[in-house]
């Protein structure tokens, strides 16, 4: 393997383990689900509007194409919204097993945004995730809400990834993120503000949610964002998408070292992930060798 291309490899799974980590620090962080997800876009907005003014990018779009960023930067709050929330309902664990489901989801997604036929084999994988949710389901009743709320933000992020892979053909993708972000943060405002169920009390961040916080929308999600692009540039899909299903391990045995005993499951919680991850991988495996 060149030096470069090895060089980005570990780079990506620096990457994945910085993803993994976003669940860590959403159980670390004290403050509820909604306010949370406002902190993070609001700063990871503003990082992400001083790179564009660094890399002097143009932010100039028209309405139509603003109104589908709006649309998608909602989507994507109410996706980060859900995540979060699971996470605190139940565990970093049940949270990043049942969003490893979201490629299955896009898989169903896909043919009617992309105008393809539903594809029988990533029907039968289907099937193969739903009895490893079912074997969770059956052992974890308790986190039974926590599992509802992960898998709508599975969907929420299969349905937003579709509609960029749509977006990032004719827009820069730091572009398509600012707007996202910016919207994101405008509707959760607006829902805020019209609600009666917030206080000031809710918003209020200590020293290390601060710190959290700084981790999260920095390098949790601009820094991410911006590097995993650049990364595409020397690695196949294949490569990238096998490395990112690695998230969940990583992310769960980060959440035993941190958490110990409240992130321990069952032994048939990990019979039913385990199903679920490789279900995963050799759905990806066989779609990205189809394409090459």
């Amino acid at each position: 393997m060149p030096k470069t291309k090895f060089k980005n490899y570990l780079h990506l799974h620096f990457l994945v383990f910085i993803w993994g980590f976003t669940a860590i620090l959403g159980a670390l962080i004290s403050i509820k689900a909604i306010p949370l997800v406002w902190y993070r876009m609001f700063f990871a907005v503003i990082f992400v509007f001083f790179y564009i003014l660094l890399t002097k990018k143009s932010l100039k779009i028209s309405l139509k194409v603003l109104l589908k960023f709006a649309l998608t930067g909602i989507i994507i709050a109410l996706h980060w919204i859900a995540f979060f929330s699971a996470i605190k309902i139940a565990n970093v664990s049940i949270a990043l097993v049942a969003m490893s489901t979201g490629a299955l989801f896009a898989s169903l997604i896909e043919p009617l945004f992309f105008k393809r036929k539903l594809n029988y084999l990533e029907l039968f994988f289907g099937l193969l995730v739903i009895i490893g949710l079912y074997i969770i389901f059956n052992v974890e009743k308790q986190y039974t809400l926590g599992i509802i709320y992960a898998l709508i933000a599975s969907f929420l992020s299969a349905l937003f990834t579709v509609l960029n892979g749509l977006y990032v053909k004719k827009h820069e993708a730091e572009v398509i993120t600012f707007y996202q972000l910016f919207f994101g943060v405008v509707f959760i405002t607006i829902y805020i503000l019209l609600s009666s169920t917030f206080t000031i009390q809710d918003f209020y961040l200590n020293i290390l949610d601060l710190i959290y916080l700084f981790i999260l929308s920095s390098i949790c999600t601009a820094y991410a964002f911006v590097v995993s692009v650049k990364i595409m540039k020397f690695l196949t899909p294949y490569t990238v998408m096998l490395t990112v299903n690695l998230e969940p391990v990583y992310g769960i045995i980060l959440a035993v070292l941190i958490f110990g005993d409240k992130e321990k499951m069952n032994p048939q919680f990990y019979i039913g992930a385990l199903l679920i991850i490789v279900t995963v991988i050799i759905n990806g495996a066989l779609k990205n060798k189809k394409s090459t």
